[in-house]
């Protein structure tokens, strides 16, 4: 009898099974995603992962916008002939081919903070329950992130596809490459609404968020870009009644306890600490010369053996600087030591770059100090955001519309701005031609390390005669350059497209050199 019971039992259960809403797949503790993005808190939440890919970026832009440029090269690792180490070697000695894996993951970050920007400006007419005033200003931060990015690619890799919706099906996500006036038509009318949308910073620290002003500068950048001097100067001339400023002093603008300053138009979010939920960054360590401790430096003894190394200051940059210029102490420093058998820097002094000379027996290494801000809580555990806009390149980007108008005169107030805080003299040249050339070697000094120089040199009529120059002299210099290094040549101011989405898309073609 008690076996029929369990029978009995097991049968009821059977049918019940069947019934269509006990297979229901929703799970009633948990949202879906077509019914997350409804309140104010869920679309915040929903664009605030827009911004996370800028972080994976970062870990390697510095290779594509950065080292491709006179500013900066990488230390040599004869031990370390590995794949990792030699794919960015690659990038900065111009020999890179569409295979590299660090060229190509700046492509695919881009188009991962495009992709979760396009889901939120997708879904958002349908977030009911969310307020007028929130679904604006998110859709303007979305909009801010899906042109910030496609501006990244535009530059970087040209014309590229152009997706502006969620991908739902398979057919959607393989888009044949748009023309580089395409994108920026799409980066301009995103851009534009962005402003319209975003309100200004409501106070100084910023929360961190894209703001009125982001939209504005990255518009303004994208205006000069296209030669669009008379709108780029108009945009940036509504900068200061947003209460954007410089810093007193040219160090404030990368302090940890000075994060989101009235100096900051955009910047990318780190926190340090190991807690759950802490965001630390690591570019010190990566910027450091490979050594089994860094302790002299960072305070917290740890190696960068595996991964330091990169993005070294050139002896080019160092010398560009001129006597008395601030900017070069707080941007370089040296860790001084003695190299081993590995290559390997046992560092036994950290000193300034004003002036320097090797003591006795031992050789200097610089490094990019604008990131090096201890003492640390943990090794490859620091608390350094990364500036994407800041207001002194306003400055120095409406001296550049002025002067491309004929303004030049006028054109000297930003500029001197900046040198004045600089420490340095007044220019009074306004001869158009020359005083391109001064803006354009300001922009070197003032964002060293920002990833901008490598875009400074694409949009300049002199950007390939100056990498030229400097390939002459760097095959003088680094004795371990692979024999075809530095065959500078215009086609090479744009980066192939990643031959893996070239494999699975037969609608993409590939740039010409590569």
């Amino acid at each position: 009898m008690k076996k029929r019971y369990i029978l009995i039992a097991l049968l009821a259960f059977a049918v019940s099974s069947c019934k269509k809403d006990f297979i229901n797949l929703t799970p009633e503790d948990s949202l879906s995603p077509d019914d997350f993005f409804q309140t104010d808190a869920q679309i915040k939440q929903g664009v605030a992962a827009a911004y996370v890919p800028l972080r994976d970026l970062l870990v390697n832009d510095y290779f594509t916008s950065e080292m491709r440029s006179d500013n900066t090269h990488y230390q040599p690792a004869p031990t370390d002939r590995g794949t990792a180490v030699v794919y960015r070697e690659n990038v900065s000695d111009w020999v890179n081919t569409s295979g590299n894996d660090y060229v190509n993951a700046v492509y695919y970050h881009c188009y991962t903070g495009i992709s979760r920007a396009n889901i939120i400006i997708g879904r958002l007419p349908k977030a009911a329950k969310a307020t007028a005033a929130v679904i604006a200003n998110v859709d303007g931060q979305a909009k801010f992130l899906r042109a910030w990015n496609y501006f990244k690619l535009v530059r970087l890799f040209g014309g590229v596809p152009l997706y502006l919706k969620e991908v739902t099906k398979a057919e959607d996500a393989f888009l044949p490459r748009a023309t580089a006036d395409q994108v920026y038509a799409q980066i301009v009318a995103d851009a534009s609404d962005a402003i319209k949308e975003l309100l200004p910073p409501a106070k100084f620290p910023q929360s961190g968020e894209a703001t009125k002003g982001s939209a504005t500068m990255l518009l303004a950048d994208v205006y000069v870009a296209q030669k669009k001097y008379a709108e780029a100067e108009a945009l940036l001339l509504t900068l200061p009644a947003m209460n954007y400023a410089l810093n007193a002093n040219y160090a404030d603008a990368f302090s940890t306890t000075n994060k989101n300053s009235k100096e900051s138009l955009f910047e990318v979010q780190y926190l340090e600490g190991t807690a759950v939920g802490t965001q630390p960054s690591n570019f010190i360590y990566l910027f450091l010369p490979r050594t089994t401790s860094t302790a002299l430096i960072t305070t917290v003894a740890t190696g960068t053996t595996g991964i330091g190394g990169w993005n070294t200051p050139t002896q080019d940059l160092i010398s560009s600087y001129e006597t008395g210029d601030k900017r070069l102490d707080a941007s370089i420093g040296v860790a001084e030591g003695t190299y081993n058998s590995s290559y390997y820097l046992t560092i036994s002094a950290n000193k300034s770059i004003v002036n320097y000379t090797p003591a006795a027996g031992k050789v200097g290494v610089p490094y990019a100090k604008k990131y090096l801000h201890p003492p640390y809580v943990a090794a490859n555990n620091t608390n350094d955001n990364w500036p994407i806009y800041r207001y002194s390149e306003a400055l120095l980007l409406l001296a550049e519309a002025q002067n491309e108008q004929g303004k030049s005169g006028t054109a000297l107030t930003s500029l001197n701005l900046v040198r004045a805080r600089a420490g340095l003299a007044a220019i009074t040249e306004t001869n158009q031609a020359a005083l391109r050339a001064i803006i354009l070697h300001e922009r070197r000094v003032e964002l060293a390390f920002e990833n901008k120089r490598f875009h400074d040199l694409q949009r300049s009529a002199d950007g390939l005669a100056i990498m030229t120059a400097y390939a002459a002299k760097a095959k003088t210099i680094y004795s371990f350059l692979p024999a075809n290094a530095f065959n500078i040549t215009i086609q090479k101011f744009l980066f192939p497209i990643p031959q893996p989405e070239i494999g699975i898309n037969p609608d993409l073609t590939q740039n010409p050199g590569y």
